[in-house]
């Protein structure tokens, strides 16, 4: 009979196969999705399986799954680790705790708060902010779509949508605008795509053009989504500009920091989110820049009652004891909620905020690093730029599309490929805080070999000219 603790002494043997293997091979083989269920007995069966067996199962999945620390993944707006964040997503797990009551939660509420009050203090809001941990940042600006939907319609949650709203984001914003305005009753057509310039930053001055247009044929002006932090360049849109019109025509601004809102633990680059205090609500994912485990995403507002009358439902069977500061149900999407506050306090109570300033710091200067071996190498185009943690390139002419496949399908290193306006390029994401500098240098010295290991790469790059 299995107890906790030897499932948890398990656990201990399983991580550290999983520790050296990603030492030994920081990319994981890689299995063809349409061979999966062959390759790994992945079967649900009415029968237990032994102990030794399930051991061998669990070490071959953990061996084949993409492994997201290494000093070779650069794919995605995530990895490495914080061990300390880890520390508090295991005791997390351990505690079980839906965060939806004092009454259940305890403590874990004051944790979750204190995290919202410090991070609405960063960023300059007053004393009625307060915030919420979403499922991610696709919830994120859904509840802020939500919201300001509410703010300018109270009525809409009542009667369900009556007027024309319309809503504005940059043509490099976050794939979940489109999906959050269907959602949220505002429909797909009535979102504004307004025009970036060269660095991937919304234009001010369009969207005041695109305003105006749609008030005079009977639209009304609703939300306004800008980030910090575009997915592909990761460039920050100029918020204070964008401020002044918001104020100006009464629009709700929403700031999507999901990638790069961290910057405001770091006073070197802080003024890349200057004005971020006038917007009505700011979200950012603890779980990207600063390294806690999946998934970590924070919401704030800058007057709570827009959570409260957006998302606060009476429920008597769950609400019993404490009063609405202490039960956070009452302002949250969800009702059953993990504890996604935990890893993160650990995190920031043993670093400070000056520690996670570091953290930060550390992935632009990991980012110069490679926009300084770009410049000094002929052999590479660059499409980046100064301030982002995105840097984005092109070797030799060979297709980047094709260079980034054969790259993970090799197990080389897994780095992704993004498009702006004309052009395709690499996309290297130096989000991996625990790399240095020669993990930086590696990755070039790897591409490089492997494209001269691999002549069909350069018969591709010529046949494309």
């Amino acid at each position: 009979m299995s107890t906790i603790k030897n499932d948890l002494a398990l656990f201990n043997e399983l991580v550290e196969v999983l520790i050296n293997e990603e030492d030994k091979n920081p990319v994981a083989e890689r299995i063809e999705a349409s061979k999966l269920y062959d390759a790994i007995d992945l079967s649900l069966n009415d029968g237990a399986m032994i102990d030794t067996n399930f051991k061998s199962l669990l070490k071959e999945v953990l061996i084949s799954t993409p492994k997201t620390a290494t000093n070779l993944f650069f794919n995605q707006l995530f990895g490495g680790r914080q061990s300390k964040a880890i520390l508090g997503d295991l005791l997390a797990v351990m505690l079980n705790n839906s965060m939806y009551t004092y009454k259940v939660a305890g403590p874990q509420v004051g944790i979750e708060q204190e995290i919202i009050r410090q991070s609405c203090a960063l960023i300059g809001y007053g004393p009625s902010s307060n915030g919420t941990f979403p499922t991610g940042g696709s919830m994120s600006n859904y509840m802020a779509l939500v919201m300001g939907r509410d703010a300018k319609d109270p009525l809409c949650r009542l009667n369900g949508m009556s007027k024309p709203m319309i809503i504005y984001t940059s043509k490099e914003s976050h794939y979940s605008n489109a999906k959050n305005a269907s959602f949220a009753g505002i429909g797909r057509n009535n979102i504004r795509y307004i025009k970036a310039d060269s660095k991937g930053r919304m234009l001010p001055n369009k969207l005041e053009e695109q305003i105006l247009e749609d008030i005079e044929n009977g639209g009304i002006p609703t939300y306004v989504n800008a980030t910090a932090g575009t997915t592909v360049l990761g460039a920050f849109d100029p918020i204070d500009k964008i401020a002044n019109i918001t104020e100006k025509y009464n629009i709700w601004l929403h700031v999507d920091g999901a990638y790069c809102g961290s910057v405001i633990f770091s006073d070197k680059y802080k003024h890349l989110v200057k004005g971020v205090e006038r917007s009505n609500s700011f979200s950012y994912n603890a779980h990207k820049m600063l390294g806690t485990p999946l998934t970590c995403s924070i919401i704030l507002v800058n007057d709570k009652k827009h959570l409260h009358d957006s998302f606060s439902n009476d429920a008597d069977y769950l609400y019993q004891t404490d009063g609405d500061d202490f039960n956070l149900g009452k302002t949250s999407f969800q009702c059953g909620r993990r504890n996604d506050a935990l890893k993160f306090w650990t995190l920031w109570k043993s670093k400070g905020t000056q520690g996670l300033k570091q953290i930060v710091e550390h992935q632009f200067d990991l980012a110069d690093v490679a926009l300084a071996y770009i410049r000094s190498n002929p052999e590479y185009t660059l499409y980046s730029f100064d301030d982002s943690i995105s840097v984005c390139f092109n070797y030799k002419n060979v297709d980047p599309m094709v260079l980034c496949t054969a790259l993970y399908e090799h197990q080389i290193t897994v780095v992704g490929f993004g498009s702006f306006e004309e052009d395709t390029f690499i996309r290297l994401v130096t989000i991996n805080a625990n790399n240095e500098q020669q993990d930086i240098l590696n990755f070039f010295k790897v591409l490089e070999n492997f494209v001269e290991k691999t002549p069909s790469l350069l018969k591709t790059a010529a046949m494309s000219v």
